[in-house]
């Protein structure tokens, strides 16, 4: 059986740029989100706003490589970075007083990765 990668030309692009990222900064986190989007669609992470609020403080930068459902209430303020948001979950997140960011205005605004936590 081939093996096969996202067809999405987004997630192509997004993947090299992962990998381009940890290279130049030596940041094993881009490196493990650049693995993760690049499993199949099947085995990518799907999280709710309920568990983000179980496994999560206030003011945290979370990343889910993979899409966020609104599912859930959020009680504090958080900034999640994942490839997807459905619509109910950005309102959700943003009447928590949260923000919602992609993977790469994430990786731009924080380079280094410090104080970012994967959530699977």
């Amino acid at each position: 059986m081939r093996k096969t990668g996202p067809t999405n030309e987004h997630m192509q692009s997004l993947i090299q740029d992962l990998r381009r990222e940890s290279y130049k900064q030596e940041i094993g986190l881009w490196k493990r989100i650049a693995q993760d989007l690049a499993k199949p669609s099947r085995q990518r992470r799907i999280v709710n706003l309920s568990r983000i609020n179980r496994n999560t403080k206030d003011n945290e930068t979370i990343i889910v490589p993979g899409k966020v459902l609104g599912s859930g209430e959020l009680n504090h303020s958080i900034t999640i970075a994942a490839f997807d948001f459905s619509g109910s979950a950005k309102s959700h997140i943003e009447k928590a007083k949260g923000s919602c960011l992609s993977i790469r205005d994430l990786m731009k605004k924080n380079p280094k990765g410090k104080d970012v936590r994967i959530l699977a």
